[in-house]
């Protein structure tokens, strides 16, 4: 079975200087936990919702937020994301997807065409899915 058939198609890209007040709305409106960083198209990097809430003050949206609070939502999404991701082709086996996983800690996996521009993502969700 190749990653084509469990990937995620319905891909969410945001660019370099995006804000991450924007990144913040896709993960509360969408409900996803992975962007994808583009640049011309093609693949930079990713920021997980966990990436998001380390970069983002605890004090938002309480009753202490301050302006330096509010400030950590102009941040960029260059400044916070995992630069030069692990990335497979639609084609590979879904078993090579579960080795990068057991490999490397990391919780999704890009998928790119032969221009290194995203067609899917992979999670681990998607494989236990799959398994299911």
């Amino acid at each position: 079975m190749s990653v084509q058939s469990i990937m995620t198609k319905r891909v969410i890209t945001v660019e370099l200087d995006d804000q991450l007040s924007t990144v913040k709305e896709i993960f509360d409106r969408l409900h996803f936990h992975h962007v994808l960083v583009v640049d011309e198209g093609k693949l930079f990097g990713v920021v997980s919702d966990r990436d998001l809430w380390k970069a983002l003050s605890p004090n938002l949206g309480t009753s202490k937020e301050s302006y330096a609070d509010l400030a950590t939502l102009k941040k960029r999404v260059h400044q916070i994301m995992s630069r030069d991701p692990i990335t497979l082709k639609s084609d590979a086996a879904v078993h090579d997807a579960i080795r990068v996983f057991n490999s490397h800690r990391i919780s999704c996996i890009p998928i790119v065409d032969d221009d290194y521009k995203p067609v899917g993502i992979v999670s681990w969700r998607d494989i236990l899915k799959a398994l299911a």
